[in-house]
């Protein structure tokens, strides 16, 4: 949670006010929802050996009890709701031999280019912002990871940013606008090395 301070000036007179910035949760699946992000939940239930029910996009009552269960197992909070942190444990705990050795992640995805307004044409590692390279929580993927991203190809984990944080992934494009045209997604990462 970010705190950011502010000063109003009110007929001569100074006034702190204190503001809270509550940052949106990048992964979201509860009971109700339907679509992509549920299917890879009640994908990832299926890989741990947690019965969600038919993986058909549909968070029913079948697919609440399989993340209760499994966030029980983890020692979270029982909620029956997939946020970033349960998301982050749901990743980590199928086993690298389920997928022939290589490590594969559900992730958050944005884009980014050397073009946006307020970027730096810069890494955080001192490469110069271009396709190929993507900003990533080193805490989940370590700086210099070599990637494989579908419908992007391979990349390495060569920037940092303050809000990718978790599950979280931003890919670099040449252009602004190709980055304008990726938007925000959810995608499968690769670990290739």
């Amino acid at each position: 949670m970010k705190k950011r301070f502010c000063v109003l000036i009110t007929a001569g007179m100074f006034v702190f006010m204190m503001h809270t910035v509550v940052f949106a949760s990048a992964f979201l699946v509860k009971s109700g929802m339907q679509g992509e992000n549920v299917k890879i939940v009640q994908n990832l239930l299926v890989e741990l050996g947690y019965s969600p029910g038919s993986v058909d996009g549909v968070c029913g009552s079948a697919t609440v009890a399989a993340i209760k269960n499994f966030q029980s197992t983890q020692g979270l909070i029982v909620d029956g709701v997939v946020g970033d942190l349960t998301y982050s444990y749901l990743t980590r705990s199928v086993p690298d031999s389920d997928r022939g050795g290589q490590r594969t992640l559900y992730m958050s995805a944005s884009a980014y280019s050397a073009h946006d307004p307020g970027n730096s044409n810069r890494t955080a590692t001192g490469k110069l912002v271009k396709k190929g390279l993507v900003a990533v929580d080193p805490n989940v993927i370590p700086l210099g990871t070599h990637l494989y991203i579908p419908g992007y190809g391979e990349a390495i984990a060569a920037d940092v940013g303050s809000s990718i944080q978790g599950n979280r992934i931003d890919i670099a494009f040449d252009t602004h606008e190709e980055a304008i045209d990726f938007g925000r997604q959810s995608i499968t990462v690769y670990i290739i090395d």
